[in-house]
């Protein structure tokens, strides 16, 4: 792309797609392209946005964050981009941030650690006041799990969340065994698993915040140390790629906290999955909670820009007062500069999630 001409007059909005290509989130990057690609198509067959059709610009998001931010911040420089949106970890979205604060709107589609408060910068991700911490309880009530061990990515959105894991714990007296960070790319596990089975199995749950690939490694050795079957895992982050990547033996005792599942039985839900396997075929990218949230980005984008008439951040931002709308994820609503959704639990058999609770918004 020529970027030697700021202000290029286009036809088009063009977004940013910032999703990972690579690396222990790279698992997720297939899923990420589909479904924004669908929210872009389902646009582009109607009006458009603002009488423009729409184009995706992809950027690779899983290189270090200040690459991320550079090339963003030359397409916003250069007038070649309209808004960013996509699927990336917290550090890149931190980055990012600083490029696009109150220039470009920039709606980030990932579950994250909450607090974000950047001009212009919307999110449709779940946060662990609404999504983990109420799973945890559910699984106090069902199964009896009252001692938890938080084994994360060492970085920002799995240390915070492992935070509010941990105040959430001491204060029902039941504080955390253990909290265990290791960095991106791990893939020896043996001394985390290690501190599970010492703990004694009895009661005690793992709070899974491993990304992707790493979130794999430690399902496949936790399950060849005998553990999967007696020592529940609960992750906000675990999704259908990683249930297949894992293997079927691996996903015992395996349950999973978010907005939206291909197993959701609802109107809403069995409607996106039904125009994405019409779109794609039976050969698509594994339809999860982290691709939808790219097509929930979108979507959002949408409807902020329709409801303000325009691209402006501040207009934007006063039409997400009271906004309410219906996504995959059923009826949602902005509170502030945040997406509030129904949340729901459920458990890997085999291959798939089954949904076995709803944690209403309300």
């Amino acid at each position: 792309m020529d970027l030697s001409s700021p202000g290029v007059r286009r036809d088009t909005i063009d977004i940013a797609l910032v999703i990972p290509r690579s690396g222990s989130a790279g698992i997720y990057g297939p899923s990420c392209e589909a479904c924004a690609e669908l929210a872009i198509s389902d646009l582009n067959d109607t009006a458009g946005l603002l009488g423009r059709p729409v184009r995706l610009i992809p950027v690779d998001g899983s290189r270090a964050p200040a690459a991320v931010a550079a090339e963003v911040g030359a397409l916003v420089a250069h007038g070649m981009i309209d808004a960013v949106t996509g699927w990336h970890i917290s550090p890149v979205r931190q980055a990012l941030a600083k490029v696009t604060a109150g220039r470009i709107p920039y709606v980030y589609g990932p579950l994250y650690e909450g607090g974000e408060r950047t001009p212009g910068l919307f999110l449709t991700g779940e946060t662990p006041s609404r999504q983990l911490l109420p799973a945890m309880d559910w699984m106090t009530a069902e199964y009896g799990v009252d001692r938890w061990i938080v084994i994360g990515n060492d970085y920002i959105w799995p240390k915070q969340t492992g935070a509010a894991a941990r105040w959430h714990a001491r204060a029902q007296g039941r504080p955390l065994v253990d909290e265990i960070y290791v960095p991106l790319g791990t893939e020896d596990f043996s001394a985390a698993i290690r501190q599970v089975e010492i703990s004694g199995a009895s009661g005690v749950g793992v709070v899974l915040l491993l990304v992707g690939g790493d979130g794999v490694a430690f399902n496949r050795q936790f399950a060849g140390c005998g553990l999967a079957a007696s020592v529940p895992r609960l992750s906000p982050h675990v999704e259908e790629n990683m249930l297949l990547a894992s293997g079927s033996d691996s996903n015992d005792g395996l349950f999973a906290a978010a907005g939206y599942f291909e197993a959701l039985n609802t109107a809403a839900g069995m409607e996106f999955a039904a125009r994405y396997y019409r779109h794609f075929g039976p050969a698509a990218p594994a339809l999860n909670s982290i691709g939808e949230s790219c097509y929930e980005a979108i979507t959002l984008l949408i409807a902020l820009a329709r409801r303000a008439g325009s691209l402006d951040v501040a207009a934007m931002t006063l039409a997400a007062e009271n906004l309410t709308y219906i996504s995959p994820r059923g009826e949602v609503s902005m509170s502030g500069n945040q997406l509030n959704q129904d949340i729901y639990v459920a458990e890997a058999l085999g291959l798939d999630f089954e949904v076995r609770a709803r944690i209403s918004a309300a």
